[in-house]
């Protein structure tokens, strides 16, 4: 079920428009993914977060889990589980979407 919002700044899944995120809930836009530029939010909605793995991303060692579109399926990034390095543990239950996976709706 998607969650409705009131109001512009949203980001929704590239492929069908499901509602993502807030553009209040952005931390960063600084980040860097496989494919591109990539932002970092502290929620997301109308995802589903799938299995935790260790990955060795550009900043150490970081638990993570692929997030999904809800409506979908697309891989639109992922999340922060654990970061074992302690200057990274900021990032610890944040989202990172790819910014070409994302568009902006009611701007």
């Amino acid at each position: 079920m998607e969650e409705g919002l009131i109001g512009p700044r949203i980001y929704s899944c590239c492929k069908c428009r499901n509602h993502i995120a807030l553009h209040d809930d952005i931390v960063s836009k600084k980040f860097q993914a496989r494919t591109g530029r990539a932002y970092l939010f502290t929620h997301a909605m109308n995802v589903v977060i799938g299995q935790k793995e260790d990955r060795q991303l550009m900043t150490g060692l970081h638990t993570v889990a692929d997030v999904k579109c809800s409506d979908c399926g697309e891989v639109l990034g992922w999340k922060y589980e654990r970061a074992y390095d302690e200057s990274q543990k900021y990032k610890e239950g944040k989202f990172v979407f790819e910014r070409f996976k994302i568009v902006k709706d009611n701007w």
